[in-house]
């Protein structure tokens, strides 16, 4: 991930005047220390970087606020192409991988979470349509031309049919096939129910960039994959847990389960 920062930055500056060098660095240097001290002044990644990663605007900017605090601190700052790439990958090598994967978007309450499975996984690589292998490669190399307007149509035709690109566990781009996972033996309480907000950050701040493994078992009449899953070792469903020790929703004297709220509405007494 740190490589392609730079990367980026040399592609910019490929044709870049060299008033942009600092105190008489390399203008790729240049873009870098004038990129990271923008941020600085207007906490804004720059424009083009995220043509170039597939992490969130939230996670370049936590990107650049190490780079940045590690800018302040060199001494003296790096003045050569190999000092800069040194430079950002030590700044970023540590960093967690929640910065990588952040996804809000793929808890969708607090009992279902999407996730998103490499398509070189031998269970997944034989079912991949071709028009969606076709648009993958046309799209990387559309991205390598910088033609960016058609990589982004193709990555619609990518995402409307259930795939995405995504990090792996090394950063690098792959892609992606989308399962809905329903979390069994839990039914958690509706968006609009009381405790349903709670319960979809709950279940969010569980899953989410940790590596998970899911074992599925079923699939309901939604198309879900019914499996349970582990996050970093550790059982995500709590339900029989929580009603025992009268936590969130089970606190309440009388709570309102969410299978009997959902019959009250479709019967109109909701």
């Amino acid at each position: 991930m740190g490589n392609s920062i730079f990367r980026f930055l040399c592609g910019l500056c490929a044709s870049a005047s060299q008033e942009l060098a600092l105190h008489g660095a390399h203008p790729a240097v240049a873009a870098l220390g004038r990129d990271v001290l923008n941020f600085q002044s207007t906490s804004q990644v720059p424009d083009g970087l995220s043509r170039h990663v597939v992490s969130s605007k939230k996670a370049q900017a936590n990107w650049y606020n190490k780079l940045l605090a590690a800018w302040k601190k060199a001494r003296p700052p790096p003045k050569t192409p190999e000092e800069a790439a040194r430079f950002v990958v030590q700044t970023l090598k540590n960093h967690q991988k929640a910065d990588v994967e952040v996804d809000a978007k793929s808890v969708a309450d607090g009992d279902t979470v999407n996730v998103y499975v490499d398509t070189s996984d031998p269970g997944v690589c034989g079912s991949v349509p071709r028009e969606v292998q076709k648009a993958a490669a046309e799209r990387a190399k559309a991205r390598a031309a910088k033609n960016y307007p058609k990589a982004d149509a193709l990555l619609k035709t990518i995402v409307d049919a259930g795939y995405r690109p995504v990090p792996n566990a090394r950063g690098e781009e792959v892609l992606g096939k989308k399962y809905r996972i329903r979390l069994s033996g839990i039914d958690a309480p509706e968006s609009s129910m009381p405790y349903g907000k709670e319960a979809k950050e709950t279940l969010l701040k569980l899953v989410q960039g940790k590596c998970l493994k899911v074992f599925v078992y079923d699939e309901d009449r939604y198309g879900r994959c019914v499996g349970d899953i582990y996050c970093d070792g550790v059982f995500v469903q709590w339900e029989k847990q929580a009603q025992a020790g009268r936590k969130g929703l089970w606190a309440s004297s009388n709570p309102q389960k969410p299978w009997e709220w959902r019959k009250d509405k479709r019967n109109g007494t909701a």
